[in-house]
């Protein structure tokens, strides 16, 4: 049975890396950089997490995350709530579990009256983008860049909470 839990869990930041690390070398060809890039932005955020500001989900199968999404609220007041490290296994795509956790997401959002969510992705994730996209995000910025270590299409997409 999948568990969807807000909340840390032993194993969940070198397992969130992991994915990340996994499908974005598998299907994009990207590197070490991106994978400590991932680490150390997830490193990050956990040591300064405030469960009142920010959020972390992560979705359980036999004991193993297999999914993963958070909102960071450090910079809500300026520039809107960052969604961040949103993954899904092999193992659960497909499965409904990315909405479940954008819906966790988004609902966390609305409970703490956040008016704006932002996130950065890169054009070719068509399955992202139409799930982003059913949520209500916008495309409202594209260039071409390598903040990942590849030079991709990068894309913001933002949602605007009524």
């Amino acid at each position: 049975m999948i568990e969807i839990l807000r909340s840390y869990v032993p194993g969940s930041i070198g397992r969130v890396v992991e994915l990340h690390g996994i499908y974005y070398a598998k299907y994009w060809h990207f590197e070490a950089f991106f994978e400590a890039k991932v680490a150390d932005g997830l490193a990050e955020f956990m040591n300064r997490y405030n469960e009142e500001r920010d959020g972390f989900w992560v979705a359980v199968l036999e004991n193993r995350v297999e999914a993963s999404i958070a909102i960071d609220g450090i910079q809500a007041n300026q520039t809107g709530v960052h969604l961040r490290w949103f993954i899904v296994s092999d193992v659960l795509r497909g499965q409904g579990v990315g909405r479940q956790l954008l819906n966790s997401a988004i609902e966390f959002c609305r409970r703490k009256q956040y008016r704006r969510v932002y996130l950065w992705t890169f054009e070719g994730l068509d399955s992202a983008r139409h799930l982003y996209e059913i949520f209500g995000f916008k495309l409202v910025e594209q260039y071409r860049g390598c903040q990942w270590g590849v030079e991709v299409n990068e894309q913001k997409f933002e949602l605007q909470i009524e």
